[in-house]
């Protein structure tokens, strides 16, 4: 009975620790930044449009190119939008579409990964060829080709970026589903006759979550990178919908013209939060990986 139950509640016990993470973080100053500054952010993007109403959806030439004032603290663009509110607009959409591909992409490489990861042998050796296949694809030329093809909204771009996102996400589960496989709490569940899907979704996945949530982390960070490299060469989102490219291809056309406040504030925001992610991811990449043995 004891050699039965002892390796299950090993496994168990890996899977709080994400709980043991949290603890962990609480020491890890530079994660605390990347959490304050992603808090920010979000705070900015989505309850700022309460304190702050602007119509970001009806052009007002009158007041287009206002500098910073008492009624537009951060001016107005080229057609006459509040810069402050297009700005929450803007990070709204990419948080959203970071969120949503990050999602998508984890998914499909969780599930990818850790079906090579359990099968080894020539099926781990044919998926991992299709994934180094698929990497040497330009991933920016086809989501470029993509979104100048299809209409482009949230929901599309999300899943277009999710498409081709999910092939770093199934190497790395990959790996750590090689490591787990031979841990005892495994090897004692295939003695017991666990099937492989209850051997992948019941004991390998959960106590991968430790990788899982750094990829997720770090891949909210990329789509939004996406995003912005997408809105700034003319592909991204299309009017009414604002996105932070868009806004920053606009203003950087100005900028020798002393607009500084259609580039400067738009790019803060895409430095600060992709930098609140990766302190953040980075923060909890060495906090998760201290894992009992």
């Amino acid at each position: 009975m004891t050699s039965t139950h002892a390796p299950a509640l090993t496994g168990s016990g890996e899977r709080f620790g994400v709980q043991r993470a949290l603890r962990t973080m609480r020491h890890h100053p530079l994660g605390l930044v990347g959490g304050l500054l992603l808090v920010l952010v979000v705070a900015f993007c989505l309850l700022g449009p309460l304190l702050h109403r602007t119509d970001q959806t009806d052009v007002d030439l009158v007041n287009a190119a206002l500098p910073p004032s008492a009624a537009h603290p951060l001016g107005t663009d080229l057609k006459g939008f509040d810069v402050l509110g297009r700005l929450m607009a803007g990070g709204r959409v990419s948080l959203q579409i970071g969120l949503l591909s990050a999602a998508f992409a984890t998914v499909i490489g969780t599930v990818y990964g850790a079906v090579a990861g359990l099968a080894g042998g020539v099926v781990d050796g044919f998926l991992m060829r299709v994934v180094d296949t698929l990497l040497s694809i330009p991933f920016l030329f086809f989501v470029l080709i993509l979104s100048a093809r299809f209409h482009a909204n949230a929901v599309s771009l999300s899943l277009v970026i999710g498409a081709f996102s999910w092939l770093v996400s199934a190497r790395l589960v990959r790996g750590e589903v090689l490591t787990l496989r031979v841990r005892e709490f495994v090897l004692a569940a295939r003695v017991m006759g666990a099937s492989r899907r209850r051997l992948l979704f019941t004991h390998l996945v959960p106590n991968a979550l430790s990788v899982i949530v750094v990829v997720i982390t770090f891949q909210v960070a990329d789509a939004i990178l996406v995003v912005a490299a997408l809105g700034f060469l003319g592909f991204g989102l299309t009017y009414p919908t604002a996105d932070w490219g868009s806004q920053l291809a606009d203003g950087a056309t100005y900028l020798s013209a002393g607009y500084w406040w259609l580039v400067y504030p738009v790019g803060l925001c895409i430095v600060l939060t992709v930098l609140g992610l990766n302190l953040l991811a980075d923060a909890l990449r060495d906090a998760l990986g201290r894992r009992a043995d």
